[in-house]
Protein backbone atom coordinates (compact mmCIF):
# COMPACT_ATOMS: atom_id res chain seq x y z
CA UNK A 1 0.00 0.00 0.00
CA UNK A 2 0.80 3.36 -0.86
CA UNK A 3 1.17 6.47 1.16
CA UNK A 4 0.79 9.71 0.07
CA UNK A 5 0.64 13.64 1.16
CA UNK A 6 -1.73 16.20 0.63
CA UNK A 7 -1.00 19.37 0.62
CA UNK A 8 -4.53 21.48 0.81
CA UNK A 9 -5.65 25.14 2.28
CA UNK A 10 -6.15 24.64 6.04
CA UNK A 11 -10.15 25.35 5.65
CA UNK A 12 -10.48 22.87 3.69
CA UNK A 13 -8.98 20.20 5.22
CA UNK A 14 -10.80 20.91 8.45
CA UNK A 15 -13.99 20.76 6.02
CA UNK A 16 -12.74 17.34 5.28
CA UNK A 17 -11.82 16.37 8.78
CA UNK A 18 -15.62 17.39 9.85
CA UNK A 19 -16.91 15.72 6.50
CA UNK A 20 -15.12 12.14 7.98
CA UNK A 21 -16.57 12.61 10.98
CA UNK A 22 -19.79 12.80 10.54
CA UNK A 23 -19.51 9.76 8.52
CA UNK A 24 -17.84 8.09 11.33
CA UNK A 25 -14.95 7.02 8.97
CA UNK A 26 -10.89 8.00 9.62
CA UNK A 27 -9.28 10.71 6.92
CA UNK A 28 -7.93 8.40 5.52
CA UNK A 29 -10.47 5.96 4.55
CA UNK A 30 -12.70 9.03 3.80
CA UNK A 31 -10.31 10.17 1.45
CA UNK A 32 -10.08 6.98 -0.07
CA UNK A 33 -13.11 6.81 -0.91
CA UNK A 34 -13.47 10.12 -1.86
CA UNK A 35 -10.87 9.29 -4.64
CA UNK A 36 -12.48 5.81 -5.50
CA UNK A 37 -15.21 8.01 -6.74
CA UNK A 38 -13.46 10.34 -8.49
CA UNK A 39 -12.20 7.41 -10.74
CA UNK A 40 -14.73 5.28 -10.68
CA UNK A 41 -17.61 6.33 -13.13
CA UNK A 42 -20.45 4.06 -11.90
CA UNK A 43 -20.03 6.57 -8.81
CA UNK A 44 -21.87 9.11 -9.84
CA UNK A 45 -22.96 11.93 -7.75
CA UNK A 46 -27.20 11.39 -7.51
CA UNK A 47 -28.38 9.24 -4.30
CA UNK A 48 -29.16 6.09 -7.17
CA UNK A 49 -25.46 6.37 -7.77
CA UNK A 50 -24.77 6.16 -3.94
CA UNK A 51 -27.14 3.12 -2.92
CA UNK A 52 -25.30 1.23 -6.25
CA UNK A 53 -22.10 1.81 -4.56
CA UNK A 54 -23.20 0.80 -1.17
CA UNK A 55 -24.56 -2.49 -2.56
CA UNK A 56 -21.59 -2.68 -4.62
CA UNK A 57 -19.28 -2.42 -1.65
CA UNK A 58 -21.63 -5.31 -0.22
CA UNK A 59 -21.23 -7.39 -2.78
CA UNK A 60 -25.12 -7.14 -3.73
CA UNK A 61 -25.10 -5.09 -6.82
CA UNK A 62 -26.29 -7.13 -10.02
CA UNK A 63 -24.58 -6.30 -13.03
CA UNK A 64 -27.41 -5.76 -15.61
CA UNK A 65 -26.40 -7.92 -18.20
CA UNK A 66 -27.74 -7.18 -22.02
CA UNK A 67 -30.03 -5.03 -22.60
CA UNK A 68 -33.42 -6.15 -23.33
CA UNK A 69 -35.58 -5.11 -26.11
CA UNK A 70 -39.55 -4.33 -25.22
CA UNK A 71 -41.88 -6.81 -26.52
CA UNK A 72 -43.86 -5.43 -29.72
CA UNK A 73 -48.00 -4.60 -29.15
CA UNK A 74 -48.83 -7.17 -30.59
CA UNK A 75 -47.17 -9.87 -28.06
CA UNK A 76 -48.23 -7.94 -24.92
CA UNK A 77 -51.28 -7.55 -26.08
CA UNK A 78 -51.54 -11.30 -26.38
CA UNK A 79 -49.85 -11.81 -22.79
CA UNK A 80 -52.69 -9.83 -21.30
CA UNK A 81 -54.97 -11.81 -22.79
CA UNK A 82 -53.82 -14.97 -21.39
CA UNK A 83 -53.35 -13.35 -18.11
CA UNK A 84 -56.84 -12.22 -18.03
CA UNK A 85 -58.16 -16.04 -19.37
CA UNK A 86 -56.83 -18.09 -16.34
CA UNK A 87 -57.96 -19.09 -13.15
CA UNK A 88 -58.94 -16.44 -10.46
CA UNK A 89 -56.69 -16.10 -7.94
CA UNK A 90 -59.59 -15.64 -5.57
CA UNK A 91 -60.69 -19.08 -6.53
CA UNK A 92 -57.10 -20.89 -5.82
CA UNK A 93 -57.08 -19.35 -2.59
CA UNK A 94 -60.91 -20.60 -2.13
CA UNK A 95 -59.73 -24.32 -3.40
CA UNK A 96 -56.98 -24.35 -1.09
CA UNK A 97 -59.21 -23.56 1.69
CA UNK A 98 -61.29 -26.91 1.32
Amino acid sequence: MAQVTWRAPDELVEQVRAAAAREHRSMNDYLTRVMEAVIDPDLAGDDAARVRERLARAGLLVSPGVPRQRPGADRLERARHAAGSGTALADLVADDRR
